[in-house]
């Protein structure tokens, strides 16, 4: 059964932003490893329309660049939109029926699958689907933005802490 991660960088003050601040290269590479490693991500409209950056090969790139775009590429992902009508390469959307199609993801598949987007990281959780949650936090503060949570989310209880790079600590929660 595959394993439901919620992750993404945050800031001091909650909030997710990928144009205010951005990870270091040993944080790059940390998300290249986990992109290569994962058996596929779940986006949400937004968040998938943000990845879409990397279908496109970018003469600016650095060679961690090429290296997570190449990862993206070849992940298998579900898009969770009520107005798209078609996907990219390597993406299919998910119908009406999100929990049930999401719970089937999961019984069918093994290892780590992503979901990216706070909003969609919201609605699995009400319906009890996420196994974790991962906090890359940054000694940034925002001020105002995106807040990494959504909504409410029940209890959850520390599972393991982990500093990468210089400043930033990757925190993992689990539902207590």
């Amino acid at each position: 059964m595959a394993k439901l991660v919620f992750g993404m960088n945050v800031s001091l003050d909650g909030y997710v932003d990928h144009d205010r601040f951005a990870p270091e290269p040993r944080l790059f590479r940390h998300f290249i490893d986990e992109a290569e490693g994962q058996a596929g991500s779940i986006y949400g409209r937004n968040m998938y329309e943000i990845m879409r950056y990397w279908d496109e090969d970018q003469t600016d790139w650095e060679p961690e660049g090429a290296a997570f775009a190449a990862a993206w590429r070849k992940q298998t992902k579900w898009i969770v939109s009520r107005t798209l009508t078609s996907v990219g390469p390597n993406a299919s959307l998910v119908g009406d029926d999100l929990e049930g199609e999401i719970r089937k993801l999961k019984a069918e598949r093994d290892g780590e699958i992503e979901i990216a987007g706070p909003n969609l990281a919201r609605s699995l959780t009400d319906l009890g689907l996420i196994d974790e949650y991962r906090i890359y936090l940054h000694p940034v503060v925002l001020g105002s933005g995106t807040p990494y949570f959504a909504g409410p989310r029940p209890p959850l209880r520390l599972l393991s802490h982990e500093r990468i790079g210089e400043d930033v600590v990757r925190l993992a929660y689990v539902p207590a």
